[in-house]
């Protein structure tokens, strides 16, 4: 089986590093346009980078300026993807931000910021995002479906993390947003799954894999014992994507080496 994006034009939100460039990668190889989005201009130089590696790989794609958590930018970058590249068939919500901090010392700013980035700025690319598979309808030379959506959350939509009260309350949130629009919009044959990554070696997480003790430290909560590449997240993105996966929507995927099996349980707890 081949997975084949081919005619179809990706928004892949936060692509400029980590998990979003692993993604933008494999949607890319697999035929898909890319849109790579990067959400301030210091970011511009990594996500033309992005880029360059897609187009060098034969791909292509474009890069796009937008912050996901402000309503005027998310409007301006779907309306300006569909007239430059005719539509828009897949959304991969992936943008998301830490400000981490013990819960009785979290500022309202800390908590708006990333609510802002990781729960606001997926419902808003959500809402444009089915908003343009509505007006296009099913194309079958496109896809079998009208609309394919892919929310990043994490194995904190189920695992509680002290310190990180607001990432964690903003990854729970994304499981009912994915399912209230899998269940809304299914007639409509548009799909929406959530992708849960546990441990990923991406610039964010760099404390807990930097040093070998930091590395080891992680590595007894993944009983697979080895730290997840973006690559891995990319491949299952590009899966959930195609016609292959068309009858499955609505679902958390957990994609974390067993991370959710709770390791320190394996010993009697």
């Amino acid at each position: 089986m081949e997975i084949s994006l081919q005619n179809q034009v990706a928004v892949i939100t936060g692509a400029s590093s980590g998990i979003g460039k692993g993604i933008a990668a494999s949607l890319a190889s697999a035929g898909a346009t890319v849109v790579i989005n990067y959400p301030v201009e210091k970011s511009f130089p990594d996500a033309q980078a992005v880029l360059k590696e897609i187009t060098d790989a034969g791909g292509k794609g474009i890069t796009y300026q937008c912050d996901v958590s402000k309503e005027d930018e998310v409007i301006a970058m779907f309306k300006d993807v569909v007239a430059e590249l005719g539509t828009v068939d897949i959304l991969i919500n992936n943008a998301g931000i830490q400000k981490d901090a013990k819960f009785t010392e979290m500022t309202l700013d800390q908590w708006n910021a990333v609510i802002g980035v990781n729960l606001t700025g997926q419902f808003l690319c959500a809402r444009e995002a089915i908003k343009e598979f509505l007006r296009r309808g099913i194309d079958p030379s496109r896809s079998v479906a009208c609309g394919k959506i892919i929310h990043i959350s994490s194995v904190h939509e189920i695992i509680p993390w002290a310190g990180h009260a607001n990432y964690a309350s903003s990854k729970g949130a994304i499981r009912m947003l994915m399912q209230t629009l899998a269940q809304e919009y299914g007639a409509d044959k548009i799909r929406v799954n959530s992708i849960c990554p546990g441990a990923i070696q991406t610039p964010i997480n760099k404390d807990a894999w930097s040093t070998p003790q930091a590395l080891n430290s992680l590595l007894t909560l993944i009983p697979y014992n080895r730290i997840g590449q973006p690559q891995d997240i990319g491949n299952l993105a590009a899966f959930l994507a195609s016609d292959l996966a068309d009858y499955i929507t609505g679902t958390s995927i957990f994609i974390d080496g067993a991370m959710t099996t709770f390791e320190s349980f394996s010993t009697g707890g």
